[in-house]
């Protein structure tokens, strides 16, 4: 009888396809390329791709880090972008050396992940 019931209690469980993704951004008080980021980027994230696919989360490199996070070393200098997919560390950006190559970048490492390619037909 069992082996009846429990390929049932899977169809009853919730399921997403869809991994969580977001964005962490590690960074500190009086960091100049963070102010710069903010400058540049931070009004316009939230409305591209990207910024969809995998929203902002901002973390002080100095707070404590959420339990819900692993990821594979703590970062050492702001800014530190680490994209985490349900929790666990994708890839990450260390500093900022400007729009252009954080866009570039960022967009090449998220271009194979299926929620960034879903983000894309949301618009």
């Amino acid at each position: 009888m069992l082996k009846f019931l429990l390929p049932l209690a899977f169809c009853l469980l919730p399921f997403s396809a869809n991994a969580e993704l977001r964005l962490i951004m590690f960074e500190q008080d009086g960091c100049f390329w963070c102010e710069r980021w903010n400058e540049e980027i931070s009004a316009i994230y939230p409305k591209t791709q990207e910024g969809r696919a995998a929203p902002l989360q901002r973390q002080d490199i100095f707070d404590p880090f959420p339990e819900d996070i692993a990821i594979k070393s703590r970062p050492a200098f702001t800014p530190t972008f680490v994209l985490l997919e349900d929790g666990n560390e994708v890839f990450r950006i260390e500093g900022y050396p400007g729009a252009d190559f954080f866009w570039s970048l960022l967009e090449q490492k998220m271009a194979p992940l299926a929620e960034y390619k879903a983000a894309e037909l949301d618009s």
